[in-house]
């Protein structure tokens, strides 16, 4: 029996004594997040990878964050994967492009908890349950950035990420899908291209 537990817990097979706390501790913070509409930018970000097949040059997965409220665009970062790296290299690029329009770094929006001290989060940032998004990596990259609070959605219920599959959707068929793209160095540009239509020349109604 000692055998056969250490093989199912060496392939991430077996359940932890506190797993079932980790599950009430995850829907509490999912409650949380949406407990209240977001009124303004940059608090709850959603984040997601999808991906795209170009005519020779493969399969290649796109990584993106997207603000909630205003379904403004951070950047994409594309790969032929879809790991931890990835999800920590595009989460990495959002904050660069909102720390640029903010004028200022994203901690600077974090409000101050006057009884412990401490600072309490400024972004709630929203994935499904991916292997990436689930990641020690990934976690410890979170745990590195106090304006961070990451929170998974409910497994099965890609719904509750809808406003960040909706853009990726619109990426597809508003954009890519309308060209014949050979490979990444195609790809790349036509997506920037989108990107920056969709962010500034014909914006969500709260951007524009």
């Amino acid at each position: 029996m000692s055998s056969v537990l250490r093989v199912l817990t060496e392939a991430d097979l077996v359940q932890r004594a506190d797993y079932q706390r980790e599950r009430r501790k995850f829907a509490g913070e999912r409650k949380a997040a949406f407990a209240v509409t977001p009124t303004r930018p940059n608090q709850v970000w959603q984040f997601d990878f999808s991906e795209f097949e170009t005519i020779a040059g493969g399969t290649w997965r796109v990584a993106g964050v997207a603000d909630y409220w205003s379904k403004y665009e951070f950047g994409w970062h594309w790969s032929p994967t879809a790991n931890r790296h990835d999800a920590i290299a595009a989460v990495e690029l959002a904050i660069v492009e909102a720390e640029s329009m903010l004028g200022h770094p994203l901690a600077d929006l974090c409000p101050i908890d006057p009884d412990p001290g401490e600072i309490l989060h400024a972004v709630t940032l929203v994935s499904d349950n991916g292997g990436p998004f689930r990641s020690h990596a990934f976690a410890t990259f979170i745990a590195s950035r106090p304006e961070l609070k990451h929170v998974r959605i409910k497994v099965r219920t890609p719904g509750q990420n809808g406003a960040r599959e909706g853009a990726f959707q619109s990426l597809k068929y508003q954009g890519l899908y309308l060209e014949e793209i050979a490979d990444q160095l195609e790809l790349v540009p036509i997506a920037e291209t989108f990107r920056v239509e969709f962010n500034k020349i014909r914006p969500h109604e709260h951007l524009s």
